[in-house]
């Protein structure tokens, strides 16, 4: 794992502070655990295991562990879902969760947990396999297939939604990574899928400008990148249900 001072002091911050919880464990994955983390543009994404059951008084505690980690540089980026030892398991099960700064409740998702047992990086306490039950491949390819079906082709018709970075990056990088997990049967990072994302097709003019707003270069206007990513988009998401389902 490799991480600027910043992210370093506000882990350390963040796990001191969660000590009160008595945690079991304390992973990170996704780009941290990945190898594809950026400073000030990556999300720090952490999964906690915490000893005993959440209640009122946990949802309270870590509501305040956050908003004292408010004022810190990056607090805004670290997102962190907990979870108990009797409840790791159920990988239907929402979790309490703290991103976009409030907590709701989520899904650990097969990907996840297959980062956590591939990659996942141990900040704390107990190592993954220990509390989490192995994917197998095939409940992998039918979460991807299903996520890709079922929510991300809906999303692409919402016209509105596409003028957001976010929505722009996310749609073509996750495609990607399906694509990479369905067909090659691996995960691969942000920086991995941008390579990746022009061998399937996707309009090179978006796909460089994600990667320039990724890593830190000179941003330029890309006319109808909305509508570019939207065109590609929905038959490959097509194209991709079909072969894999």
């Amino acid at each position: 794992m490799t991480h600027g001072d910043v992210t370093g002091q506000l882990l350390g911050r963040f796990l001191a502070g969660l000590r009160d919880l008595a945690p079991v464990a304390v992973w990170a994955h996704g780009s941290l655990g990945g190898g594809d983390y950026r400073e000030g543009r990556s999300d720090l994404d952490l999964i906690a295991v915490l000893d005993g059951p959440i209640t009122l008084r946990t949802v309270w505690r870590v509501a305040r562990l956050h908003a004292r980690l408010g004022r810190e540089p990056l607090a805004g980026q670290l997102h962190c879902t907990y979870l108990t030892p009797a409840t790791a398991h159920d990988a239907e099960r929402k979790h309490l969760t703290w991103a976009h700064e409030q907590l709701f409740r989520r899904t650990v998702t097969l990907v996840t947990r297959r980062e956590l047992h591939t990659f996942g990086v141990v900040l704390h306490g107990e190592r993954p396999e220990a509390l989490l039950l192995p994917v197998s491949d095939i409940e992998l390819d039918a979460f991807v297939v299903r996520d890709q079906k079922e929510y991300r082709r809906l999303v692409v018709d919402k016209a509105h939604l596409w003028t957001q970075d976010v929505w722009v990056d996310l749609g073509l990088l996750t495609f990607a990574r399906a694509t990479a997990t369905l067909r090659d049967g691996r995960l691969i990072s942000k920086r991995e899928a941008l390579d990746l994302l022009p061998t399937l097709g996707a309009p090179v003019e978006v796909v460089e400008d994600i990667r320039r707003r990724r890593y830190g270069k000179r941003a330029e206007e890309v006319p109808g990148r909305a509508e570019l990513t939207r065109e590609y988009l929905a038959p490959a998401i097509d194209a991709l249900v079909r072969a894999y389902s």
